[in-house]
């Protein structure tokens, strides 16, 4: 019996229908256009807190800047975090950068354990009667003679007893008192410069230039002063060297001045400069010259600072 064409075709369908039918469904997984598998974000870990007197780094930090925004000498700060070399910091590392206390350096150590108890007094030993007889306590023994046989029979008559020195009681011995280990004497601590409130600094004008920039809280930290390249940079106020170099990106040759605990001064964009660390300076000295380092033009940039935070200078300098 022969097909026609149409039964043929019909057939051919329903076969492969159910060819189909019987395959198991393929899973499916989302991917990426890379063809990398999408995994749910993870959660962002929350930002590291530092305790207190302590500072974390952060990309771009460098220990000069981390030093002047909290008013310390970097040289310190690195002496206090152990740091062999101030130019290596990593991100994420705890700083310390508050001064340690003066009592955790100067602390004493302790005593020895050796504990001292005071030597109980010996008891006392009774004094021998003057005549020489003992009348207490009344009982004893004495030797057979016709004397004591004598003295026995008469009642009234004290008993005589042969004169017996007491023996001393053995005095517990008595060993010298422990003697406390010396205590080496504390190092004395640097003398610090005390903590002032800007009042009782005599500040005065770092540069003769007018002020071509104010202090601004979000865009100047400082007043710009206008000059000529070579122009007097002068100490604003006595104090002490603390940093000059070209370590503090933005500022070009700079000069900071420590004045007491809690002010600095610094001086930037300079074309040269003419103290070094550690150096005191007295109000009026020159300690640079005016140049344009780091900047778009000859100034003087001039910034103090109240526990590492900008102030405005205006208020502090004499009117002019």
């Amino acid at each position: 019996m022969m097909l026609s064409r149409s039964s043929f075709s019909s057939l051919f369908i329903i076969l492969t229908l159910a060819a189909c039918a019987t395959k198991a469904p393929v899973p499916v997984t989302e991917r990426s256009r890379s063809g990398a598998v999408t995994a749910p974000a993870e959660t962002a870990a929350p930002p590291r807190v530092a305790r207190p007197g302590h500072y974390i780094v952060k990309p771009g930090d460098t220990l000069i800047r981390i030093a002047l925004d909290h008013g310390q000498n970097y040289r310190d700060v690195a002496a206090w975090n152990g740091l062999e070399n101030p130019n290596l910091i990593e991100v994420g590392q705890e700083l310390r950068v508050v001064r340690p206390e003066a009592s955790a350096a100067s602390r004493p150590p302790a005593l020895s354990s050796a504990e001292t108890r005071p030597v109980a007094p010996a008891a006392a030993v009774p004094a021998a009667p003057a005549d020489g007889v003992r009348r207490e306590p009344k009982g004893g023994k004495l030797p057979y003679s016709e004397q004591a046989w004598a003295q026995a029979q008469k009642p009234d008559a004290p008993l005589a007893v042969a004169k017996v020195e007491p023996k001393p009681e053995p005095r517990p011995e008595v060993k010298p008192d422990a003697k406390p280990e010396a205590k080496p004497e504390p190092k004395p601590e640097p003398k610090q410069e005390p903590a002032g409130n800007g009042d009782k600094i005599d500040w005065a004008w770092p540069a003769s230039g007018k002020v071509i920039a104010a202090f601004n809280e979000t865009s100047s930290k400082g007043v710009d002063l206008a000059g000529k390249p070579g122009d007097p940079v002068l100490a604003a106020a006595g104090g002490r060297v603390v940093y000059a170099g070209t370590g503090l990106r933005g500022y070009g040759k700079l000069v900071i001045v420590k004045h007491d605990n809690s002010f600095l001064s610094a001086y930037a964009h300079n074309q040269s400069l003419l103290v070094k660390e550690g150096q005191a300076v007295s109000k009026g000295q020159k300690i640079a010259e005016l140049g344009d380092t780091d900047s778009d033009r000859p100034k003087l940039h001039f910034e103090i600072r109240r526990q590492g935070k900008p102030v405005d200078p205006s208020k502090y300098l004499p009117p002019r």
